[in-house]
């Protein structure tokens, strides 16, 4: 973790989280942590950890909503004064006691005079340190601690929870609202079998796809590229996530497919995001290639027509989201 230069600050408000997603609930308390870091002068640190604290204890990590370098984009757009520390969660991390993190990481490192978390949070070897064990600390160590209040709709609190939840049955438009974007993936456009060129739809093969998936079907996408400076609009496309069965054998493995509209060079070895923006149908098998290219071409006019009024977004830095 990189700590901040000695002397260089006032002391800081230290708000801790996964913030997977950076969803609706994680911007009110991030801005919350800003406002407040703000009106005492204190410096506004994002305390996360990498890799998921469950992949290192042995447990399944729930499904990944946000890459670190998207999430970190994400934080920064909410304010540009928050800056995102990141720990390295390995297992002597994990070893630690609640008043070892308290004194090295909170105070040593990071210089707290503030530690915003969740009322359920829990830290320490064991998660044995709970809410109040860290204001009980704060006391002794001089920081002082406050719990961010959870925040939500009609339907319930606004979590990752639920937008994975929202993800797994394919209702996207739920995975956005609160999100407050679509969900995006991303990965390395590689070499596929080249079957989409000869019927007349040549796609861009992503591989290295970490974030979580909805149900196979095919998608209307918004596509950036990655650019020395950052990420910019790349085209509006279709997108194939599943198993190709109309060409694959039985147990083929998951591919993610995307045709782009309107533009056709070279990607190759490029990195690309897909925000999905709307379902176009489920996957499904077709009797051959002919009704397989006619079955396309009516997906992309429908995705032409959902994605035709989108722009890219002002916060974006030049990209779609």
């Amino acid at each position: 973790m990189e700590a901040p230069p000695a002397g260089s600050h006032p002391g800081a408000l230290v708000i801790i989280g996964n913030f997977d997603g950076v969803h609706l609930g994680h911007q009110a308390v991030l801005d919350e942590a800003a406002r407040r870091a703000g009106e005492q002068g204190l410096d506004p640190i994002v305390l996360t950890f990498d890799p998921h604290p469950a992949r290192v204890l042995g447990r399944t990590p729930p499904a990944l909503l946000t890459r670190l370098d998207r999430k970190r984009e994400l934080i920064g757009r909410v304010d540009a004064s928050l800056r995102v520390i990141v720990e390295r969660f390995d297992r002597d991390f994990a070893a630690q006691s609640p008043e070892a993190f308290a004194e090295r990481v909170l105070v040593g490192k990071l210089g707290a005079r503030e530690v915003l978390v969740g009322k359920n949070f829990r830290f320490g070897q064991g998660r044995a340190g709970s809410y109040d064990d860290l204001e009980r600390l704060g006391s002794t160590l001089g920081y002082g601690t406050r719990s961010h209040a959870m925040v939500g709709d009609d339907r319930g609190v606004w979590s990752s929870t639920r937008v994975r939840e929202a993800l797994a049955r394919g209702d996207l438009d739920e995975a956005t609202a609160l999100l407050g974007r679509p969900h995006m993936i991303s990965g390395t456009v590689i070499e596929g079998d080249k079957r989409g060129r000869t019927i007349g739809f040549p796609t861009c093969n992503l591989g290295g796809v970490d974030e979580a998936l909805p149900p196979f079907g095919v998608y209307a996408v918004l596509v950036d590229r990655a650019q020395a400076n950052g990420h910019a609009t790349l085209a509006r496309g279709v997108a194939n996530i599943g198993v190709r069965p109309t060409v694959t054998a039985a147990e083929a493995p998951v591919t993610v497919e995307v045709h782009l509209l309107d533009l056709s060079q070279d990607l190759y070895g490029a990195w690309l995001r897909v925000h999905l923006v709307g379902r176009v149908r489920p996957e499904q098998k077709f009797a051959g290639l002919d009704e397989l290219r006619a079955q396309i071409a009516r997906d992309a006019e429908t995705a032409r027509g959902m994605l035709a009024n989108l722009v890219p977004d002002p916060l974006a830095g030049g990209a779609w989201r």
